[in-house]
């Protein structure tokens, strides 16, 4: 029941995690295999637009920048998007105000909701412009360090609040800004962002996106594009697993007790049965397979009670989460078939080996039966 509802409530947040990046990285990215730039044709570009299963490809010029408001200042990542990327992404629908970047001449920003409260701003009511200072793809020899940075100013437009690593780190804005401002070519990009039709078939597209860009190019997936995410929320997954599985070993150690003491108190019945013709494999398999009922017994009844508190928590949310601090109050539950099938394998498993001792130590009983 314990290992069901650790593993249900690991999935529950994984699920909502994956839904909240999900938000912001888009199903197929294409970037630079080395550099920090990509340079596609308009050809190349819409061979990716009416490439099978793709629904839409938005054009990214992204670097690191230092956002001013007066004397208040910080690093952000400045990302320069075209007007395609409403259209692949969801930042748009997690906005306050307007979802407006404006020109390269006249560049409107949408904060991440920890960058305005950094430099503090509120997008939708400020009248006064930020600074934005960018490095120039080409510096200049010079003794004046500021010679190779570029200076423009920009009002914001809005705000966007997804999870804390965006809002603490991204400013979005238009891309002809950015590109001017970094002196980029007019065919040049930090990456290309792509929405399929059916997010089912990334593995397959990107594949074949793959061989189709050749290797200058590196095609990523949405688990690609946060590898170090992913792979540590299903370590911490199994990690919890293997403890859980440990104290179940642990707990396994009262069955062999208690089958044990069966056969100290059966000596009698076992040497009727051997004086009746039983062999060393019959005996066996009679205190095995109490073993077994013992653990399917326990299992389905742990499985039956661990499916009805993941449902009670998922419609009444019992259990809330401490603090003030996460998007819900209330510990998320995700039962998933794989889970059970190897809850119940495992506590089979344990079953089988903790069983196995006792029930051997029976059929090598030696035979004596007293008046």
């Amino acid at each position: 029941m314990c290992q069901v509802l650790v593993l249900s409530v690991f999935n529950g947040f994984e699920d909502l995690v994956k839904s909240l990046y999900s938000n912001f990285y888009t199903d197929v990215r294409v970037i630079a295999s080395k550099g920090k730039t990509i340079f596609l044709s308009a050809e190349q570009i819409n061979s990716i637009k009416n490439f099978k299963g793709v629904k839409n490809i938005s054009l990214v010029a992204e670097e690191k920048a230092l956002l001013q408001n007066g004397e208040l200042q910080t690093v952000v990542f400045l990302k320069g998007v075209d007007d395609n990327y409403r259209n692949v992404s969801g930042v748009p629908q997690k906005m306050k105000g307007d979802f407006e970047t404006g020109t390269a001449d006249e560049p409107r920003l949408i904060l991440g909701a920890g960058i305005e409260y950094a430099i503090g701003v509120q997008s939708e009511k400020s009248l006064t412009p930020l600074t934005v200072f960018l490095p120039k793809k080409i510096g200049y020899a010079s003794s004046d360090p500021t010679s190779s940075l570029s200076e423009g100013n920009a009002y914001p437009s809005g705000s966007f609040a997804i999870q804390q690593d965006f809002d603490n780190k991204y400013v979005i804005t238009n891309i002809d800004f950015v590109k001017q401002q970094m002196n980029y070519a007019g065919n040049e990009y930090s990456a290309a962002e792509i929405a399929l039709l059916n997010p089912s078939q990334t593995d397959e597209i990107t594949n074949s996106l793959q061989k189709m860009l050749g290797d200058n190019y590196k095609v990523q997936t949405k688990y690609q594009q946060n590898t170090s995410l992913y792979t540590s929320m299903k370590v911490e997954k199994w990690a919890i697993y293997a403890v859980l599985t440990l104290i179940l070993i642990i707990a396994a150690f009262n069955m062999i007790g208690a089958l044990t003491m069966l056969v100290l108190e059966k000596r009698k019945d076992i040497s009727v049965l051997q004086s009746l013709g039983a062999d060393k494999s019959l005996i066996l398999k009679i205190f095995l397979s109490e073993g077994l009922i013992l653990a399917i017994t326990g299992a389905a009844i742990g499985l039956i009670l661990a499916t009805i508190i993941c449902a009670l928590q998922s419609k009444f949310k019992l259990v809330k989460l401490s603090g003030n601090s996460f998007l819900i109050d209330y510990f998320p539950v995700k039962l998933i078939a794989t889970d059970f099938l190897l809850v119940a394998f495992t506590a089979l498993i344990i079953a089988f080996i903790a069983a196995w001792f006792p029930a051997n130590k029976a059929s090598h009983q030696a035979f004596e039966l007293r008046s």
